[in-house]
């Protein structure tokens, strides 16, 4: 199994807000933005895996600025963490004025997706090279975000004992 880079899942795309995406306030809806990014994470993990994949878990997602009818939204998503079958994928969400170019991050999303044979069994997933700096922090937080998670998961089960 073949190495690859955070680089190599790299996905990024473009909307814009169209009024039915939209909230009586011109807002978009956190179910499109949450739909949107779904769809790119899922493409980070095939092109990390080379196979199927499906959401095990959003991890977190914050909103941090509101999107408005008209602008542009630019996503972009790359596999941060892998354990053996599942990887996170990082998805950062910003909105763009579409006359000004003026960007501005509106959200940022943490998703767990697991590889899966063609047997719809799991599968192991090829290591991430780290490069970079940022690749490491990035690789670091998605394990302690993985950790907390399977700890979190573990108190809930002995709780319904």
């Amino acid at each position: 199994m073949e190495s690859k880079s955070p680089q190599n899942s790299a996905v990024e795309t473009r909307h814009i807000v169209m009024p039915n995406d939209a909230n009586h306030y011109g807002t978009a809806f956190g179910g499109a933005i949450m739909s949107w990014i779904d769809l790119i994470a899922v493409m980070a993990a095939q092109r990390h895996s080379g196979c199927e994949a499906v959401t095990a878990s959003i991890d977190r997602i914050n909103f941090i600025s509101a999107i408005q009818i008209g602008d542009h939204v630019n996503l972009k998503a790359m596999v941060n963490y892998v354990g053996k079958t599942s990887m996170e994928v990082g998805v950062q969400v910003n909105k763009e004025n579409p006359y000004t170019g003026e960007m501005t991050r509106a959200t940022t999303a943490y998703l767990t997706f697991v590889a899966l044979d063609e047997n719809k069994k799991p599968k192991f997933v090829p290591p991430l090279v780290l490069s970079t700096d940022l690749e490491k922090r990035r690789f670091s937080e998605g394990k302690m975000r993985t950790e907390m998670a399977k700890e979190f998961a573990s108190k809930i089960r002995e709780g319904r004992r």
